[in-house]
This record gives structure tokens, sequence and C-alpha cells, in this order.
């Protein structure tokens, strides 16, 4: 009877033991299951919040306060998400063409989200488009978009004007308060660096009786996606800047300084009637395609191009040899006499929203017919003289 009763006691405890290490384990894979599966929530949502924190200091802070800028560990850590590899991914779904029945809906949500027109659009039947990529290059009809014949400027590109002036000390803002380093943007400029006792901008110049200006557009996804030349000029050189492709939103043009100077770009610099005229498209987060309509060459957000580096192509036949620049700068041979642009002539695409900046020579008495924060579009006047 002792015996009996002692294995069936055994027993019993031998399943409530069995049942205890069932539960441990099943508490223990559920621990592991949600260590797992929560980490990257967890990671969105406080760099989520903590971004939201931040943003809300800069709101707080008070007229004429410094900015509020990211630390370069913030910064750090932003440029080390793989911005890039996600711009390249987007681009290739964005050229999968869509069925027919679902284009319809996912054009119109877009329509709806960002408040485009497509009024204005050349096409304006959603099923004409294959996939997203068409559709955000999109064309115009050709009388929305008239040219300001009293300015001797016009915008290249429908967007908002984040900053515009003079450029002084070779700093160049970016928003208000925020500014870049003109030569970082531009990069050594060939013919120009013999005079080391003037500023990089002074050397920029052709005359004393000009000054140096700048105007900078941004681009929302909602935009017309392509830029145009902004005056008659002449392009004498490319110089493609591989780098980061962070957010350009002015919320963030407000945090990161020289973010300009970090994000991939392409700058075409040559010569107007005042002198030196240049115009830079600036990549941004799923804008890694930057297409120049004029150089079949150029191609941008490319695993063979490391950052830090800048590719240069002259479209100068006296220029066919330029030499690289700190061992890193590559080098194309260009013809002819440079590329004639006329005012208001397509110069290219962005895929999906971005930035251009405008720097160039003038007369000192050249102003300014412009409000930051503005809404302007492709044609219309920048300033005068």
């Amino acid at each position: 009877m002792a015996a009996a009763l002692r294995r069936v006691c055994g027993g019993v405890t031998g399943r409530v033991s069995l049942r205890s290490c069932s539960q441990q384990r099943a508490a223990s894979t559920g621990r592991t299951f949600l260590l797992n599966r929560w980490p990257l929530p967890l990671l969105l949502v406080s760099s989520g919040g903590y971004l939201g924190y931040h943003k809300y200091k800069w709101r707080e802070q008070p007229e004429g306060a410094p900015p509020v800028l990211a630390t370069p560990t913030q910064v750090a850590l932003y440029r080390s998400f793989p911005t890039r590899l996600l711009s390249r991914a987007w681009g290739r779904l964005n050229g999968v063409e869509l069925p027919t029945w679902l284009r319809k809906p996912v054009y119109s949500l877009y329509i709806w989200t960002f408040g485009v027109n497509m009024q204005e659009a050349a096409v304006e039947d959603l099923i004409h488009y294959r996939n997203l990529g068409e559709f955000f290059r999109r064309r115009l009809k050709p009388a929305v978009r008239p040219l300001c014949a009293n300015s001797c400027l016009i915008s290249p590109a429908d967007g908002k004007i984040l900053h515009f002036g003079q450029v002084k000390n070779s700093e160049v803002e970016q928003v208000k308060g925020v500014t870049y380093s003109l030569e970082n943007f531009l990069g050594p400029q060939k013919g120009r660096e013999n005079d080391s006792s003037s500023s990089f901008r002074d050397r920029l110049l052709s005359s004393p009786d000009n000054d140096l200006f700048h105007v900078v557009v941004y681009l929302a996804p909602g935009d017309y996606h392509c830029f145009h030349s902004p005056t008659n000029w002449r392009v004498e050189l490319r110089r493609h800047f591989p780098g980061s492709l962070l957010s350009v939103n002015p919320g963030v043009a407000r945090l990161v300084k020289e973010l300009f100077c970090l994000n991939e770009r392409v700058a075409l610099t040559g010569q107007w009637q005042h002198g030196f005229f240049s115009l830079t498209a600036v990549g941004a987060t799923n804008v890694g395609s930057i297409r120049v309509y004029f150089d079949q060459e150029l191609q941008t957000n490319i695993p063979r191009y490391s950052k830090g580096s800048f590719h240069d192509r002259s479209y100068v036949a006296a220029d066919n040899l330029l030499s690289k620049v700190g061992g890193k700068g590559g080098v194309a041979s260009g013809e002819g006499d440079g590329v004639v642009l006329q005012k208001g002539a397509a110069v290219g695409e962005f895929n999906l929203g971005s930035t251009i900046v405008l720097l160039f020579e003038a007369p000192k008495d050249f102003s300014f017919n412009l409000q930051a924060g503005q809404r302007i579009r492709v044609g219309e006047g920048l300033g005068s003289l």
C-alpha cells in the first residue's frame, strides 16, 4: 500500500514537474519571442518620440535665439541608416508596372495625400501611367508654366523658397540660421585657387562690382519633379558628389548643419551674362535618381561610388584633361564649348521631390522679388536688376 501510494504520488509529482517545466519553457519561449519581435517597434517608437521631443524643443525656442542643432553623434547615427539602399529599393519599386485596375486607386491616394494638381498634367488619365516612376515624372501642359519676360532669372522648379540672399563669408544658409560651407558644397574650382589670400567666394567672382547670390527651392513629393534652366547660360562642368541621402525636409534642414554638403548632389557650373553661375540638384531619401537630360553618362546612387569623392565631366574642349583633386576626383572628357541652355529649357528630373540650389554672380544692385517660405512655380521671376 505504501509503495503504491509512493508510485501515485511520484507520478503526480512528475506530472506536476513536467507541467511546470512546460509552463516555464512556454514562458521562456514567449519572452524570447517578444524579445525577437519588439526591438524594431521599440526602436521606431523611441526614435520617433526622441525626434518629436527635439522638434518640440526647437519650436519652443524664443525668437532670435540660436538654432538647436543635432549633435555630431546624432548626425552620425542618422547617416548610419541605409538610406542609399532603401532609395535604390524604392527606385526599383517605382519601376514595377502596376495592373491597369490598380493604377487609379494608387495614384488617386497619392494625389489626395500630397495635393497633386492633375489638371496641369499633359496626360490626365491615370491609367496611362504604367508605374509610380512615370507618374512622379509626369510632364505638364505647355501653357501652364509661362516664362516671366521681365526677370533675368526665373524659378527652375516648382516648390517652396527656403532661403535666398547674398553669400557672405563663404557660408550659405540652407534655412534661417543654419549654414553650410560654399567650398564644401561646390568643391575645388579649377583655375580659381591661385590667390590664396582671397576667400573662396571672392575667387568665384569675375568682377569686384559683382556679388554672389543664392536661392534654395525645396520640391515636395507632390510637386512637378522636372527642373528647368533659370536663365540663358553655358554649362561648362558637371560635378557629381556621391553621398548620403538624408531627408531635405525643412524640419530636418533646421537640425542638420551642412546637410546639403552631406547629401548626394549634381552640380552644373558655368557662365551667364554676369559671370559665374551654378545649378545644383540635391538628392534626398528616396531620391537616389537625379537625371540630367544632356548627360547620359551620369549615374547617381549606385554602389560603386563612395562617399567623400566627386566625379567631374567637362563639356569644354580645352578642359578635356582635368586633374584629379585630392586623389578622389573622377575625370571624364568633354566636347565643344559647353552646353548652351536657353531660359526655361528642361534640364533634368528627380525621382520624387528634393532641392535645387542656385549660386550665381550678379551686379550688387540685383534684388530678389521673393519671400522666404513662399510657393513658386517654374517660370516665375526670382529677381531683377
